[in-house]
This record gives structure tokens, sequence and C-alpha cells, in this order.
């Protein structure tokens, strides 16, 4: 159970399921004709982090939700082992709704506190870290403290990108985006999902950012192998990045 006494449900239609903690909000959707597909807006833009690292070998998702990124990763991604950790078991036991594959040599979901999980990891571990923990409650404060960001910047390697959700309506949203730039040296850039309330933070630890011609290069040739208008993303991407690197 969640720390506000909420328990997960899915609901469906004829579309799409989707796992909620109440009537008014959804955590995450899936369409039954295409589970492995990014049903959100948000989590489509999460995915912006492979034009800043377009081969992570080890990427960590702390959050489960529905499993849609760790899904889309582990059948996008072949060449990447995909470790997600979800702190709610109620929402662990619903995978099997969702069609989350079992674990394997690639793949597993570990049921964990993600910031002890994270604390306990190697330097410089992951090349990809995403951060998608909200709850029925918002952010828990162990998922946007700054030691937890700091800790976040130490598992990433050198080349490395961790990528943040957050929601635009979280009146803490600054707290975090500070916290997160902090961490990173200011090495921060956010992008609002093309749909909802979501706002997508990429953070890396390298000082240079890729060159446009670069991003545009690696969006073209992403999109040979995805479901995702990455041209779009890495537009909006450059835009961000040129109008105010550290504007949220």
């Amino acid at each position: 159970m969640s720390a506000s006494g909420k328990l997960p449900f899915v609901a469906e239609d004829e579309r799409r399921k989707t796992l909620r903690f109440d009537s008014r909000y959804l955590q995450s959707a899936m369409y039954k004709h295409a589970p492995f597909d990014l049903a959100l807006s948000y989590s489509r833009a999460v995915m912006g982090f492979l034009l800043l690292q377009p081969a992570p070998r080890h990427i960590l998702i702390v959050g489960l939700g529905g499993g849609s990124l760790s899904k889309y990763c582990y059948r996008y991604l072949p060449e990447a082992s995909v470790t997600t950790v979800e702190v709610d078991g109620n929402i662990i036991a619903l995978r099997d709704q969702f069609a989350i594959p079992l674990d394997d040599e690639r793949f597993r979901i570990i049921h964990a506190d993600g910031a002890e999980f994270i604390e306990e990891s190697p330097v410089e571990h992951f090349d990809v870290i995403v951060l998608d923990g909200y709850g029925p409650e918002g952010l828990p404060e162990q998922l946007s403290s700054q030691d937890f960001y700091d800790q976040c910047a130490a598992a990433v390697r050198a080349d490395g990108v961790v990528v943040a959700n957050f929601v635009e309506s979280d009146g803490r949203r600054g707290l975090y985006w500070s916290r997160l730039r902090t961490a990173f040296d200011d090495q921060v850039v956010g992008i609002p999902a093309d749909r909802g309330s979501n706002r997508i933070a990429y953070a890396l630890k390298s000082e240079r950012w890729p060159p446009r011609r670069t991003l545009h290069e690696r969006a073209v040739g992403l999109e040979a192998g995805h479901t995702i208008n990455f041209r779009n993303l890495a537009g909006r991407l450059l835009s961000a990045l040129e109008a105010e690197p550290s504007a949220i």
C-alpha cells in the first residue's frame, strides 16, 4: 500500500488499461492493441534521453507504475539492461495486467525504496537514470531531496543522463528543479510534454550538450527503430537550450 493508504487499481475501456489511485488522475496507461508502445505524451518525452545518450548499457528506472517505460526500454533497446525499482508491492503485483515481462538476464523489477537503492549503488554505474516516482500524494521527500539528487549524480556515468518527470501543478516543482540544478552544476534543461501537465528535465554530468547537427542526426537515426517522433523532441530540446538553459 502507498504511504497515503490508497491502493492502486486498474481501470479500462475499449482501447486502454490505466493504473490509478483514484478516479481523477491516472498514473500510467497502456494501449491494449500495442502494450509496448507509449500511450502518454510525457513518457515519450522521457525517452528523449536517447538524444543525449543514444547507446545506454544500463538503465535504472525509479517508479514502475504500469511499466510503460520499463517495457519500452526492454523492447526497443535490446543492448541495454533495464532495472526498475518500485517501493509499492501492490503496484508490482499488477505487472501481469500490464503485460510487463518476466525478469531475465537484462530485465528486473526490484521491490525497494528508490532512494536507498541509488545510495547503495556503485559510483558511475548507470548510463541513464529515469526518475518517475510520483505517487498518490505527489513526489515523496526521499525522491526529491538534495541528497537524493546528489546521489543520482554520483551514480550516473560521466557521459550519462538523469531524466526526471515533474508535474507542473506541483507547488514544490521549483524547489525540485533548484536541487537538481545544484546536483548537476546547472547542466539541466526542461521541456513540456506535448499534452498534459508534465515537464521533463534532462540533467547531464558532461559540461557540453550535443550540438544541433548531432541531435538532428541522432533523431533521424532513432526514428528508424522507434515509435517516437524524435525530431520533434530534438527541436523542442534545442529551443529550450537556446531560450534559457536554466529555466523550466
